[in-house]
């Protein structure tokens, strides 16, 4: 009797192994390496037909690249009802996640990188609901809001840190919220992309103090969306997807590319969408108790139709400038500069900007906008 019980044991272990095994094999691996889009991260590449129960996705290995588990519908473009009317551009492909339903996708990446994952979602009803981005075993989790704060008819374009802790983990997008009586009801995600960034650099680029002060190093953005990339405060991000600065307590700001925006100089700079020291952006840079150093900047407005009275204040230790700026909405340029004493016993000291006003757009009086920072530099003054 011993020797039967053993022997189901034994079988019943094989048949464990077996299928975790089996499991292990259906579900992909993707090895990046490259800044882009994760594979099939477009949703280019649908389920077969006959995974299909109308644009419901059935199986859990169905959509190509990700693993999917709940209820998943896969939207193609044209006009098309996601739970309730949302109007998919043509061309375009997309999942919608419905309550407690997730797609994940396994990745090998560089062992202790840092990177940064940008992805495009919005909300297919009138419901608050979130989406969660967790990457690895429980070692980041985040919750985005996914009605779009900032653009009434488009999806909002987000941006999220994290770093490597080994060198093969998984991205997992869900939505931990929903309503019984509306089950579908969910974000659609429609293009998820990849980027590493860089280590900081040991030593100043010509005498500046700041990292990345033209913000030319950022996320990834996305082709064929003109939204910019919004980037949560750092208690969100405790990876900075834009290396070098911290994003300050409650809002966002918009990392903007020369491509869709009007940009100082460069190909990037960033807009402070929400008035006050609550959207603020900052760096800590190494400084000499009692030296003298200069801080110069520029601001100006994206060509976005931000129009009006402008105003960005500086702050580094003690010392504050406010800069304005009459902007008509179609593109400029002032420049701003102030010298300040390093105070700090720490040998540090915080360099932060924010805009003073509120601002929202002419045509569109639900969407934020704001100045555009871009060129910060801080020299000793000798």
């Amino acid at each position: 009797m011993a020797s039967f019980n053993y022997l189901c044991v034994v079988i019943l272990l094989m048949m464990i192994n077996s299928r975790s095994y089996v499991a292990a094999q259906l579900a992909p691996v993707s090895v990046i390496f490259t800044d882009g889009l994760l594979p099939n991260g477009n949703f280019e590449q649908g389920p077969n037909p006959s995974d299909l129960k109308k644009i419901t996705i059935v199986g859990k290995y169905s959509l190509p690249k990700w693993v999917k588990k709940g209820l998943v519908r896969y939207v193609s473009g044209g006009h098309k009802r996601v739970g309730f009317t949302f109007n998919v551009p043509r061309g375009v492909h997309a999942v919608s996640l419905g309550q407690d339903a997730s797609i994940l996708q396994y990745m090998k990446l560089k062992h202790w990188s840092s990177y940064s994952i940008t992805f495009s979602v919005t909300k297919t009803c009138p419901l608050d609901t979130f989406i969660r981005v967790t990457y690895g075993s429980n070692t980041a989790d985040f919750a985005f809001p996914s009605k779009p704060l900032y653009l009434s008819d488009k999806a909002d374009t987000f941006a999220w840190g994290f770093q490597t802790a080994a060198s093969t983990a998984y991205v997992l997008f869900s939505n931990p919220t929903g309503h019984p009586k509306y089950p579908a009801c969910g974000p659609l995600i429609q293009a998820v992309a990849i980027k590493e960034l860089p280590p900081p650099p040991t030593t100043t680029i010509d005498n500046n103090l700041i990292q990345n002060g033209n913000f030319e190093i950022g996320p990834y953005t996305l082709e064929n969306f003109t939204t910019g990339v919004y980037i949560h405060p750092y208690t969100l991000n405790p990876v900075s997807p834009l290396p070098g600065w911290i994003i300050e307590s409650r809002y966002t700001i918009r990392y903007i590319n020369s491509k869709d925006f009007f940009i100082p100089s460069g190909s990037s700079a960033v807009e402070l969408l929400v008035g006050g020291k609550e959207n603020a952006i900052a760096q800590v840079i190494g400084t000499t108790p009692k030296m003298y150093y200069n801080l110069t900047y520029t601001i100006g407005d994206a060509n976005n139709g931000c129009i009006g009275s402008m105003e960005v204040q500086a702050s580094a230790d003690k010392e504050t400038i406010k800069v304005k700026y009459e902007s008509q909405g179609k593109g400029g340029v002032t420049h701003a500069s102030f010298r300040f004493q390093a105070v700090s016993l720490s040998f540090t000291t915080r360099i932060s900007f924010w805009s003073v006003f509120y601002h929202n757009t002419v045509d569109d009086p639900n969407r934020f906008c704001g100045p555009v920072l871009d060129n910060v530099r801080v020299v000793l003054d000798p």
